[in-house]
């Protein structure tokens, strides 16, 4: 028995009198889809198909006595958007019904499948709606993958990035992250930055340090250290100060070549500029750059300290105008940056004891030292206003004066000296650490016994 012919997707063809095979014109938009799925079994829409069982894979000419398929012969409903159209037909096979849909892409026609006409229908529009807009590559994609990939680009809109830069960064932040979670490392950073709130280059914090320190009434001496050393470190580290390491600072130090002394104190002032930056939210919270640097360890170098006898040559050599400094210096122990701050409001003669402010001190503690009865016998026949030390040049006369007399004049050699002979004195670590503003361990360790009882009542013996 032979099968009749059935004509397949009528609403196709322009004309039902035109031969099987041929088609003037198909509808509007439908050659611009994408293909999702090229079924070679499905008919030319405009030949005529013999039974149902050629829009089928694996049908014949045969008949058929298993379930047939059968599609039907015109769409069940078309969905339109502007000039694109996408016709959805009804396939049954036994008691099961399922829907397609049907376009075109560059002569080749696609069809998809649905178990319910709705789940047609939402896809035929979105095929409609894309190939109307020029965007027939999102038909390539399979429904979920489309939705995939418009919650991206809708995100990634939302974020004010395009969606290519955005996988991009994020696929380089993955990479960089390893196996811990973005979002707790975004959280950390945020914790660690979020009072990051101004950008500043080294150099010019350098010069809102020294403008603040000026304000606040610094030394001309410590802020001549500051500019010395900060500014030699701003040339040498001129971008953002939040982008410098700790190895930053410590290769600047190391090629300076300095004395450990000297690398230390530069460290010191190198802190200072970090803190600064720290208070003004140029850094985040906690540890910074310099902070996390260890001081370099300083040998154990031996104390030098005058003999009473070279001592009394110097200071009954010296000028009236030098007095202060060579006296004070031996016979109270001060060192010499804070004698440079000092003012004579602070020598009290009558109660005997000279006070050293807390914004005078190294330390920056107060601390008083009582004057020896020698001390006041120097200083009483001296005018007493103003600044004890009024130019910093002294300093440099009273080692030229040693030198005249042919006596060497070591590192703080007059502050070694003061220390050595009052702890011979009062016997106390403790006590001489509070007059000279030092740790009682570096006291004992550094001068005890360095000389006799005897021969320290002869220093503070040294008198007009």
């Amino acid at each position: 028995m032979k099968h009749q012919r059935v004509a397949a997707f009528p609403t196709l063809c322009s004309s039902p009198s035109r031969p099987p095979g041929s088609c003037s014109s198909r509808p509007a938009g439908f050659d611009t889809g994408v293909r999702i799925m090229n079924d070679p079994a499905l008919p030319d829409p405009c030949s005529s198909v013999r039974n149902s069982d050629d829009l089928l894979p694996g049908a014949s000419d045969s008949p058929v006595s298993a379930k047939v398929r059968k599609q039907s012969a015109g769409p069940v409903a078309t969905v339109r958007h502007g000039s694109a159209s996408v016709p959805i037909y009804r396939i049954t096979s036994g008691t099961r019904t399922r829907f397609a849909i049907s376009w075109y892409r560059d002569g080749k026609r696609m069809r998809q499948v649905f178990r319910t006409i709705e789940a047609a229908k939402k896809e035929a529009l979105v095929v409609a709606r894309q190939i109307q807009a020029g965007m027939q590559y999102l038909t390539d994609l399979k429904p979920h993958e489309r939705d995939a990939f418009i919650a991206a680009r809708d995100l990634a809109d939302k974020a004010g990035l395009p969606l290519v830069p955005a996988m991009e960064d994020y696929l380089r932040a993955r990479e960089l992250a390893g196996t811990e979670s973005l979002a707790a490392m975004a959280t950390q950073y945020a914790k660690h930055f979020g009072l990051v709130v101004r950008q500043a280059s080294v150099p010019e914090v350098v010069e809102q340090l020294l403008v603040s320190r000026k304000q606040d009434g610094s030394g001309r001496r410590h802020l001549y250290q500051l500019s010395s050393v900060l500014r030699r470190f701003a040339a040498a580290c001129p971008g953002p100060i939040l982008d410098v390491t700790s190895a930053d600072i410590d290769a600047w130090l190391r090629s300076l070549k300095v004395s450990p002394v000297s690398r230390n104190a530069m460290l010191v002032t190198v802190n200072i500029l970090f803190s600064f930056a720290l208070e003004q939210n140029y850094l985040p919270a906690g540890p910074t750059a310099a902070s996390q640097l260890r001081k370099v360890k300083v040998p154990d170098s031996e104390i030098s300290i005058f003999t009473p006898g070279d001592f009394a040559r110097i200071i009954h050599a010296a000028p009236a105008r030098l007095i202060p400094l060579l006296a004070i210096s031996a016979f109270a122990g001060i060192r010499s940056a804070e004698i440079a701050r000092l003012d004579w409001s602070a020598v009290d003669l009558d109660r005997r004891i000279i006070e050293v402010r807390a914004g005078q001190a190294k330390t920056a503690s107060r601390r008083v030292i009582p004057i020896t009865d020698n001390l006041a016998s120097w200083l009483a026949p001296l005018p007493r206003t103003g600044r004890v030390v009024p130019s910093c040049t002294q300093h440099k006369e009273i080692t030229a004066l040693a030198k005249s007399l042919g006596i060497p004049w070591p590192r703080n050699v007059l502050r070694h000296s003061f220390i050595s002979y009052r702890i011979a004195i009062v016997k106390s670590a403790d006590q001489v650490a509070l007059e000279a503003g030092n740790s009682p361990a570096i006291i004992f360790r550094h001068y005890r016994e360095l000389t006799t009882e005897e021969t320290a009542r002869e220093w503070f013996g040294i008198g007009r």
